[in-house]
C-alpha cells in the first residue's frame, strides 16, 4: 500500500498547492465567485464536467451497473442530457446577463425580490449537495486507511473547504481541470479495459451474467422517467452548474464546451455500468452493492495503480463538493444577506464571501459527520428544487407575459404541492415532483394572465443584457399599481 499512499499525498498537496496558487487570481467579486468570467473552451469544459460527475456517478454509477447492469448507466446519462440541453438552448443567454445567481436573474426578469424566496430553496439545496458530497470521502479513506467515517470526512472537507476558501473559483477551476485529467485516466483509461479485460471481455461477462444485465431497461421505466425528471431538469436550474456556466469567456465558448461536457458524460456514464458489470460477474456475492467499486478497484489493481484510480475517484467527489459550496457561499452573500441590506466595497465583498465559504464548510462537515444517510434529505432538495423553481426560471427566458406575482404564487405553489404529497405518498415517492410541477405551472399561468404584463422599463433591461449589454444596469422596480 506504500506506493499507494504516496500517490494519494502527492494529490493531496497537489489539490492545496493549486489553491494556494489561486489565492493569486482571486482578487475582485468577479475573481472569487465566477473566474473573472475568463475561461477558454478547455478549462470551461473540464471543469463542467468535473463538478456534474461526483461520487453518486462514480461509486454509485458501478453500484448502478453492479446491480442492474448496462441499464444502471441511466442515472449519468440523464446527467448527461441535461447538461447537453443546457447547452444547447439556455447557455447563450445566461452568459449574457452577467449575473451571479438564479435569483439574480429572476429579479433582472420579474422586477422586485423573487431572489428572496428563491435563493432560500436553493440555499437547501446547495447545502444538502455540499453534505452529500464531503460525506462520500468516508468511502475512500476507509479502503486507503481504514479510518472511521468521522475521521475520513474530517480530512476530505477540510481540504475542499481550505482550497475552495482561499481562492473561490478560481481555485475550484485549477483543481477540477486537475481532477478532470485524473479521473479520466483513472476510470476511463485504467479501470474500464482492466475490469473488462479480468471479467473475460463482453462475451466472458455474457456467459456469467443474467441476459437482464444487457437490456437498458431492466432498471425500470418508471426509475428512468423519474431520473429525467429530477436530474435532467435539476442541472438545467441548478446554481452550482449555472455558476460554471457564468464562468465562460463567450456564449460561444459555454455553448460548445458545454456540449463537449455533456458527451463526456453520457461515455462516464455507460463506463460506470460496464465496470460494475464486470465486478458482478467477477464478485457476484458480495454483501452490499456499494462496495462494488472499492471492491474491484482493491483486488483487481496493482499499488500504486490502485492509488491514481482512488484519487481519480477522490477528485469526482471534491470536485462536486466545492462547486457545491461556492454556489451556495453565493446565494448566501448575494440573494439572502443582500436582501438584509449587508452590501460591501468590492474587496469586502471578496473578504465576506471567504468568511461566509468557511462557515458554511464547517457547517456542512458538521452536519455529513452526525448523519449517516442523507440520500432522503437530497431527494427532498432536488424535489422542491425543481417542483418549485423550475417552471418560473423557465418561464422567465422565453415568456414575456409571465409576471413576478406569477413567478411567486407558481414558486409558493410547487413547493406547498411537493411538501404536502411527500408527507402523504412518502419522501421516495415519484408523485411529488409531478404534482409540484402540474400545480406550479397551472398557477404559474393563471396568475401571470391574472395580473398586469411586466412594465416595459423592466423588459427593456431584461433584453438589453439579453442582446449582451455590457454594463450592468440597476433593476427598476415593479410599479406599485400593477403589483
Amino acid at each position: 500500500m506504500t506506493g499507494d499512499y504516496v500517490v494519494i499525498a502527492l494529490y493531496i498537496a497537489g489539490m492545496l498547492g493549486v489553491g494556494w496558487y489561486g489565492l493569486r487570481l482571486a482578487k475582485t467579486k468577479s475573481d472569487y465567485l465566477v473566474a473573472g468570467r475568463r475561461l477558454g473552451w478547455f478549462m470551461y469544459s473540464g471543469t463542467m464536467s468535473a463538478v456534474v460527475l461526483g461520487g453518486a456517478s462514480t461509486v454509485g454509477g458501478v453500484k448502478l451497473g453492479y446491480t442492474y447492469g448496462i441499464s444502471g448507466a441511466w442515472l449519468v446519462l440523464t446527467i448527461g442530457v441535461g447538461i447537453l440541453v443546457l447547452h444547447a438552448v439556455f447557455a447563450r443567454r445566461l452568459v449574457r446577463l452577467k449575473v451571479y445567481t438564479v435569483g439574480e436573474m429572476l429579479d433582472l426578469r420579474y422586477g422586485g425580490n423573487t431572489s428572496a424566496v428563491s435563493g432560500i430553496v436553493m440555499w437547501g439545496y446547495t447545502l444538502m449537495l455540499t453534505v452529500t458530497s464531503t460525506l462520500a470521502f468516508a468511502t475512500i479513506f476507509k479502503v486507503l486507511f481504514d479510518l472511521p467515517n468521522w475521521a475520513g470526512i474530517a480530512i476530505g472537507g477540510a481540504i475542499v473547504v481550505l482550497y475552495s476558501v482561499l481562492g473561490g473559483m478560481w481555485s475550484i477551476t485549477l483543481t477540477d481541470i486537475a481532477q478532470f485529467v485524473i479521473k479520466t485516466i483513472g476510470i476511463l483509461a485504467i479501470l474500464l479495459p482492466v475490469a473488462i479485460s479480468s471479467a473475460g471481455g463482453f462475451s466472458g461477462m455474457s456467459e456469467k451474467l443474467d441476459a437482464s444485465f444487457f437490456s437498458f431497461t431492466s432498471i425500470g421505466t418508471d426509475t428512468i422517467v423519474t431520473y429525467f425528471v429530477i436530474y435532467t431538469f435539476g442541472l438545467l436550474i441548478g446554481q452550482d452548474i449555472w455558476q460554471r456556466v457564468f464562468t465562460a469567456r463567450t456564449p460561444a465558448i459555454a455553448t460548445s464546451g458545454g456540449i463537449t461536457s455533456g458527451v463526456y458524460c453520457l461515455v462516464y456514464g455507460v463506463a460506470g455500468a460496464l465496470i460494475g458489470m464486470a465486478a458482478h460477474a467477477l464478485y457476484p456475492d458480495l454483501g452490499s452493492a456499494q462496495d462494488a467499486f472499492a471492491t474491484i478497484v482493491e483486488r483487481l489493481l496493482p499499488t500504486g495503480v490502485r492509488g491514481l484510480v482512488l484519487a481519480a475517484a477522490l477528485s469526482a467527489m471534491m470536485s462536486t463538493a466545492s462547486g457545491a459550496l461556492i454556489a451556495c457561499a453565493t446565494t448566501t452573500t448575494s440573494d439572502l444577506l443582500t436582501k438584509l441590506g449587508l452590501k460591501n466595497s468590492e474587496t469586502g465583498e471578496v473578504r465576506r464571501n471567504r468568511i461566509t465559504t468557511l462557515v458554511l464548510g464547517l457547517v456542512a462537515i458538521g452536519i455529513a459527520m452526525i448523519v449517516d444517510d442523507v440520500v432522503n434529505a437530497l431527494t427532498i432538495a432536488y424535489d422542491i428544487l425543481v417542483g418549485g423553481l423550475l417552471v418560473a426560471i423557465v418561464g422567465a427566458l422565453f415568456w414575456k407575459r409571465g409576471t413576478r406575482q406569477g413567478a411567486y404564487a407558481s414558486m409558493i405553489a410547487g413547493t406547498v404541492s411537493v411538501v404536502t404529497f411527500m408527507i402523504i405518498d412518502g419522501v421516495e415517492a415519484n408523485t411529488p415532483i409531478y404534482w409540484g410541477l402540474g400545480a406550479s405551472l397551472l398557477v404559474y399561468l393563471a396568475v401571470s394572465f391574472a395580473t398586469p404584463r411586466t412594465s416595459d422599463s423592466i423588459l427593456a433591461v431584461w433584453t438589453s443584457r439579453l442582446n449582451g449589454g455590457d454594463t450592468p444596469t440597476p433593476i427598476p422596480e415593479q410599479e406599485p399599481s400593477s403589483a
